[in-house]
């Protein structure tokens, strides 16, 4: 989670250092949610925060293709494109997408984690599915 929102190495370091030092010192945890659930609410209001800072505003850290290792079967390339798209989402989708299917998680646990509501989870997810569905359609017939 901390690697997928920032994107970018040193940022995602910082992310995951934040989410670590909060997540130690942080007396909160009231067996509300899983463990891991709440670890990724702290993740993902470390990563919002970083997003958020001043100079990275003004700073375009996006991942180009060709920072991205060769690739050497289909597979491997189908992967690089879902991904691609995947951070091509807007940020409340991307959020949700990467929650629920590289996190594993449940929709309970993504509203915990987002402190949004089922339906919006659902929603997002849905929105999230066909726009990537979409893209991904509109590369193979061009390709």
């Amino acid at each position: 989670m901390c690697y997928a929102m920032p994107r970018d190495e040193e940022l995602s370091k910082d992310a995951v250092q934040e989410t670590l030092n909060m997540y130690q010192t942080m007396d909160a945890f009231r067996d509300e949610c899983s463990e891991k659930t709440y670890l990724m609410r702290i993740a993902v209001y470390s990563c919002r925060d970083i997003r958020r800072s001043a100079w990275l505003r003004h700073m375009d850290r996006r991942v180009t293709v060709e920072n991205l290792p060769e690739t050497s079967s289909q597979a491997e390339m189908e992967s690089v494109e879902l991904t691609l798209s995947i951070m091509r989402l807007p940020k409340q989708l991307q959020e949700v997408t990467i929650l629920y299917y590289y996190q594993n998680m449940t929709i309970r646990e993504v509203v915990q984690a987002l402190n949004v509501s089922p339906s919006t989870v659902s929603k997002r997810l849905n929105h999230a599915q066909a726009k990537l569905h979409a893209w991904l359609k509109g590369r193979k017939s061009c390709g």
